[in-house]
């Protein structure tokens, strides 16, 4: 661009020669058009418009030359046609669950939790979440040949790097887990025991992922019943595992599994025969 002025003449005095002063004129420059700017994505995309300072306010300067003009680049050719993308069979359903390996000897549950609250957006450590179930210390005790220890139903039974097989740990189940979820950003999740398995393949199908109970391995040891010390009869195996579901076919569902941090699929007959265990208990996230 060019800027050039003529200088104005002063008289200062009547002893002084008059001089001659050049003094360019500032020309602003057009402010560059705010443009939205797209934050991380941790959930739902937010834009953002940064900041617009006072001299991004002045009517843009009319430009005094024009040296070039933009001229856009030619459309780039249209690719080659691909073949169609693999799909899943009509019946198949995958949920994208990510998969987490439990971190303690026996937080199974809570690592199950974990990969249903993070599917939703809710990111959490196990130890931050494992803090909300109370866990109950309290030992193992043989009374007159019966066995009394925590009530899982309202608290961790043991502790949560103990065994199984030694008595020195157990697990939690359903009420526990499901008041922890609720209150951690999934509160239209609902659980409880006695689900049938169409519950539960209609739930998956729907895109919901379901945290069961099961046995470790998808093993059939012997269940027995145990007496809390608030007076409940508790159902149990030392096998005790929960996992999360995040797909279902038409003779399969879909497991990731916190034991290893794997994922894999495992036919509905063995499913459901372990669950049965547990008196088919499910949380179901959505």
């Amino acid at each position: 661009m060019k800027i050039s002025t003529f200088a104005s003449m002063t008289v200062i005095g009547s002893t002084m020669a008059g001089s001659l002063m050049l003094s360019p004129v500032r020309q602003t420059a057009a402010p560059a058009t705010p443009v939205a700017q797209a934050l991380p994505s941790t959930g739902s995309q937010v834009a953002i418009n940064r900041i617009r300072h006072g001299l991004d306010l002045e009517a843009p300067v009319t430009p005094v030359e024009i040296f070039e003009q933009y001229v856009p680049p030619a459309p780039a050719p249209a690719p080659a046609p691909v073949a169609a993308a693999w799909a899943l069979s009509p019946g198949y359903m995958t949920i994208p669950v990510p998969i987490y390996r439990q971190t303690r000897n026996l937080n199974c549950e809570t690592a199950a939790m974990q990969m249903g609250l993070a599917y939703y957006g809710h990111y959490y450590s196990q130890d931050a979440l494992f803090a909300y179930e109370n866990a109950d210390l309290r030992q193992a005790q043989w009374i007159n040949g019966a066995l009394h220890w925590g009530d899982p139903y309202t608290n961790f039974v043991g502790n949560v790097n103990g065994s199984e097989t030694n008595l020195t740990g157990y697990g939690v189940y359903y009420p526990v887990i499901l008041s922890i979820a609720r209150s951690h950003g999934v509160p239209n999740a609902y659980g409880g025991e006695g689900f049938s398995p169409g519950t539960v393949y209609a739930e998956l199908a729907a895109g919901h992922p379901v945290q069961i109970w099961m046995e470790a391995r998808w093993s059939r040891p012997a269940v027995r019943t145990w007496t809390a010390w608030d007076g409940r009869s508790i159902r149990y195996s030392l096998a005790e595992h929960s996992v999360i579901l995040t797909g279902v076919s038409p003779t399969s569902v879909r497991v990731n599994d916190d034991q290893f941090g794997s994922q894999y699929w495992v036919s509905k007959w063995t499913f459901e025969t372990s669950w049965r265990d547990f008196n088919n208990m499910a949380v179901i996230y959505r």
